[in-house]
């Protein structure tokens, strides 16, 4: 285990309340990877780092809970996109740093998630986001708890992509390699299955 005790202490949100279209409308986090929902497996990796676990999830709420220290769902119905449950996360954040991450990214590991907040640290006051090659993952990030009111303002102006508003805001880049394979993105039942006969 990667020691933290010279990092400032952060809120983790796992985004876990989209519509799920491209898995026909299944509960993307409650699916089942290496025998257990792909929720689990990011409790399980992130649980050590935070004593405020926080899950976005706009349906299950009852199935949810048991991985999380606190529920948030978004504000308006439908299913507004990933920067609602973003924005919901950042209000209920205990700490001054929220970290980020998608349901469907099984495969990240403690190094970068270390990596993620060391960086995040050595640029205080930005949004961090991770890429590979030229490709922004803006649902992997740490956006400093201090934005809130920048992020109201840009949703209250129309603005729905949280990529292009943390670049907005001079996001730090923390740069991994290019087809990096803990950034698998398993959000088709293909991509499920495929991954599902690799070891985690």
């Amino acid at each position: 285990m990667i020691p933290n005790t010279d990092l400032p202490p952060c809120s983790i949100l796992l985004l876990a309340g989209g519509r799920g279209q491209r898995m026909g409308g299944q509960d993307k986090g409650l699916l089942e990877w290496h025998g257990e929902p792909l929720i689990a497996h990011l409790h399980r990796k992130t649980r050590a780092l935070s004593d405020d676990l926080i899950i976005s999830c706009n349906r299950n709420l009852e199935k949810y809970a048991p991985y999380a220290d606190q529920l948030v769902h978004d504000d308006e119905g439908d299913f507004p996109g990933p920067l609602a449950g973003i924005r919901a996360g950042l209000k209920a954040a205990r700490h001054g740093l929220l970290l980020v991450l998608p349901c469907d990214v099984p495969r990240i590991d403690a190094a970068l998630l270390h990596d993620m907040r060391e960086t995040a640290h050595q640029h205080p006051g930005k949004p961090l986001m991770l890429r590979h090659g030229e490709h922004w993952e803006p649902l992997l990030c740490i956006i400093p708890t201090t934005l809130l009111m920048d992020f109201e303002k840009a949703w209250n102006e129309g603005e729905r992509s949280p990529g292009r508003l943390m670049r907005k805001l001079g996001a730090t880049a923390l740069q991994c390699p290019e087809n990096d394979p803990r950034l698998a993105n398993l959000n088709t039942p293909e991509l499920l299955s495929s991954h599902n006969t690799v070891s985690d």
